[in-house]
């Protein structure tokens, strides 16, 4: 018998009172229930998580956090909301596969907070992904003197054009010929076209004018006369490709730079030709410089300069949309103010005509001040936001929701978050279980796992030592059930006994980039310095924005937070170098091409084309990927597969974890000094565990950062620049960070880490402390000196909490 049916019935006239026995039948689906889940490294996974409760996910990085709330959780309840749209409306949405798991019971709609960057796209700012600039222009084009049109006329994504025709219609059965004329006004700066920047392009850096094309002339990444340009350029007879261009006419430059796209025949086959710079202005100066290919931004760096508008003096907006104001303020001055006094500002506008829009707009406003990005201004560019700062620009949405029973999916939250700003990012953890919402949380701060009512330590291990779960239950549990998150827990980091002494310093001087004044430091070299502060007080804009471009003649190495760009195709091999000697070593070995050993060149397996799985799309539905019959997910020709290295062939190579790789190319047969020496940073940092072969597509946010830093280990250099490296890191593995950092000090090198962690504080040669607040309440350093006089002098809010977290 149902449960449902076991229930007795409640009588209308004598309600069921809160202490009653008798339940609902509704009431008894209190749990999310998982059954045997084995996404990626989950080993048969089942687990009851209570709803309307905060959960925290805890256990190192790589031992299967993500792959149970995100891949496992979040993917099916997205799935489920979307088979409930028509297949015409799916058929424009993302398809889903069903999470490999038996059971899923409970769910209920989630809303994924994750870190995923803000589009780097120039014309995307706080404003637009905030939704406050679309307020703003409404309330600027309802109350702005002079009226200058519609919100439009504030968008500086909307030009102003006007045209004139004729328009043919039928008409009471003939055909009607009329004059019409359209204009809209908008409010782009036509100079800049709205980015705020113009570019000024070194020609010297695209051609070599003593060259002919054939020649090679052209010094553009990708512009290879072998391919499909050197058809154009050959084919297009604007100009003779055997010329050098320095005796090319005026006529002929301005078309080999300039001209328009113009449509062309080249062999029967009809082509687009356009010029030189129209085409570098759209496929790479129309990105933001940061989201760019390597060798692309070092060649952006090289031949382009950018500089403010003259026009618009970087607001993107025209002349007429500055012109209109609300009590002596225009829009580009209101999108410059820093939030926290936008909101004072909007809040004095005492408007009843506009009420409930000035109504929505300063709940947006409050909501950023009090999530802690007050210190932001509207018109700042979301690509320039930290992974932390985008995940709370996306928390601003819910904040003020109505919306109950909903399941809140966060990526560490509390990523970029000074100890100061932790509890208040808490509190809003808190409010939005208190309002019946399901909150589930990944992450590793213990002032966060604290605050949770129930715990989920995944584990033991990372990879394939990981993907179990290790505890459940409450916080005292979590202290006293010896796995490495509980053992881990309570651990404190010493201050250091005694310093190193610095063997130089990086003097700089006048540093004004953003909030920062005027700021004189001197950056001690050969010794472990950390920046801190609270979250917008000038850190990275001290050390990104001011010291790497200040001393590029110290060989200054910047690993930032920028996320690892790579397909199912890419792997830890490809990404980090590894896999060129490896090829050459077997070519070697076996007196043939390197190209035969990659599964992305003439190696690959014909049936697949060296994907290992064979993709058949099912349009709305979710596409199936079947093991390839031929390679049988091995990804390369069978021919291929005949070669071996050291007993190995290429598949089983690619097969191994980095530490066993290490002893295998570290001697014997197999020795192979260039791989050795990477599969070594590779287990320094932490990822012995990983296969060679992995898609990075499935690596959790700690195991890229930690290969971003093992792929930047190569580079020679004599200053190491890190933004908060601690990113995604479990507490064990942070103490393997910090014998890393303490090894390339002692190697002779010189670290500068940006962090909030108290651990690396604590084990710092020297800090530097940026505030005292954030935005235009900070931009000045508050301290200088060793981590003990921090500890003595607690006059910063740094120093605070540190001196908590030592015991001092």
């Amino acid at each position: 018998m149902s449960k449902a049916t076991r229930t007795a019935p409640v009588s209308p006239k004598s309600p069921e009172s809160p202490t009653s026995p008798v339940s609902h039948a509704a009431d008894s689906h209190d749990l999310i229930r998982v059954l045997g889940a084995r996404v990626n490294n989950l080993r048969d996974v089942s687990i009851e998580i209570p709803k309307r409760r905060l959960t925290v996910f805890t256990g190192v990085s790589g031992s299967g956090k993500s792959s149970l709330v995100f891949s496992t959780i979040a993917a099916e309840s997205q799935r489920l909301i979307n088979e409930t749209y028509s297949a015409f409306v799916q058929g424009f949405m993302p398809t889903l596969a069903r999470p490999e798991v038996d059971v899923l019971d409970g769910l209920t709609t989630a809303i994924i907070v994750d870190q995923q960057r803000l589009s780097a796209d120039p014309r995307s700012t706080v404003g637009t992904a905030t939704d406050a600039n679309a307020m703003l222009r409404i309330l600027f084009s309802r109350l702005g003197t002079p009226h200058i049109g519609s919100p439009k006329a504030f968008s500086f994504n909307v030009a102003s054009i006007s045209g004139a025709g004729a328009v043919t219609m039928d008409r009471g059965g003939r055909t009607v010929k009329e004059r019409r004329e359209f204009a809209i006004v908008g409010g782009m700066c036509p100079r800049c076209e709205g980015r705020g920047s113009v570019t000024d392009i070194d020609l010297t850096a695209l051609y070599d004018d003593s060259k002919s094309l054939n020649e090679g002339a052209l010094t553009i990444p990708g512009y290879s006369m072998d391919g499909w340009f050197g058809r154009i350029f050959t084919g297009c007879g604007f100009f003779d490709p055997d010329k050098p261009i320095r005796r090319f006419t005026k006529r002929q430059l301005h078309d080999l730079l300039h001209r328009e796209p113009t449509k062309i025949k080249v062999d029967g086959i009809n082509l687009t030709y356009e010029g030189l710079i129209p085409k570098i202005t759209k496929s790479m100066l129309s990105k933001d410089v940061d989201s760019l290919q390597p060798h692309i931004r070092a060649f952006v760096e090289r031949a382009v300069t950018f500089s403010v508008c003259p026009d618009c003096e970087g607001t993107r907006l025209n002349e007429a949309a500055r012109s209109s104001r609300i009590g002596g303020t225009n829009i580009a001055e209101a999108s410059a103010m820093q939030i926290s006094d936008l909101t004072a500002w909007v809040r004095g506008l005492d408007e009843p005509t506009v009420a409930p829009l000035l109504t929505a707009l300063q709940q947006i406003l409050d909501s950023i001040v009090e999530i802690g990005l007050g210190y932001l201004s509207l018109d700042r560019p979301s690509g320039t936001l930290s992974g932390g700062e985008a995940q709370r620009v996306k928390m601003i949405r819910h904040l003020g929701s109505s919306l109950t029973d909903v399941t809140y999916v966060f990526d560490e939250p509390t990523i970029g978050l000074h100890p100061h700003d932790i509890s208040r990012m808490n509190d809003l953890l808190l409010r939005l279980r208190d309002k019946g919402n399901t909150v589930l949380v990944v992450e590793h701060k213990p002032q966060t796992i604290a605050i949770a009512d129930h715990v989920v330590d995944l584990g033991p291990g990372a990879g394939t030592g990981g993907g179990t779960i290790c505890f459940e239950g409450g916080v005292e549990g979590l202290r006293t059930s010896g796995t490495v998150t509980g053992r881990h827990f309570d651990d404190r980091a010493a201050l250091k006994e005694k310093v190193r002494t610095p063997t130089g310093a990086l003097e700089l001087r006048g540093a004004s980039a953003h909030n920062l004044r005027d700021v004189d430091v001197d950056i001690p070299l050969g010794v472990l310095v950390v920046v801190t502060g609270v979250a917008g007080s000038g850190k990275s804009s001290l050390v990104q924005g001011s010291l790497v471009k200040a001393a590029p003649g110290e060989g200054v190495v910047s690993i930032d937070q920028g996320a690892i760009r790579g397909s199912r195709r890419s792997n830890p091999a490809t990404y980090s170098g590894l896999l060129d000697p490896i090829r050459k070593a077997f070519a070697k070995a076996n007196g043939v091409k390197p190209a035969l050993f990659s599964a992305n060149s003439e190696g690959a397996c014909p049936n697949c084309n060296g994907a290992g799985v064979v993709y058949t799309d099912l349009a709305m539905m979710a596409g199936v990927a079947t093991t390839c019959e031929e390679c049988e997910g091995k990804r390369f020709q069978a021919s291929v597969l005949d070669y071996h290295l050291g007993g190995r062939d290429i598949s089983e190579v690619l097969a191994m974890p980095v530490a066993e790789a290490e002893e295998f190319f570290g001697a014997g047969e197999a020795r192979t000094p260039a791989a050795h020496a990477i599969l070594q940073r590779l287990a320094d940092v932490g990822l012995g565990y990983l296969t060679l072969g992995q898609p990075l597509t499935t690596l959790s946010g700690g195991e890229r950062q930690r290969l971003k830093l093992a792929a930047h280990l190569g580079e020679k250099g004599g200053v190491y620049v890190l933004d908060e490296p601690t990113t995604g890191l479990h507490l064990a593995d942070v103490e393997q960070l910090l014998g890393l950092l303490d090894r390339l000090v002692d190697s002779g090198k010189s670290v500068i880490v940006i962090e909030h962690h108290q651990a690396v504080m604590a084990h710092a040669d020297w800090i530097i402390d940026l505030g005292p607040g954030a935005g235009h309440d900070g931009g000045r350093i508050v301290f200088e000196g060793t981590p003990a006089d921090l500890v003595a002098d607690r006059t910063t809010l740094t120093g605070e909490h540190l001196a908590e977290y030592v015991g001092g």
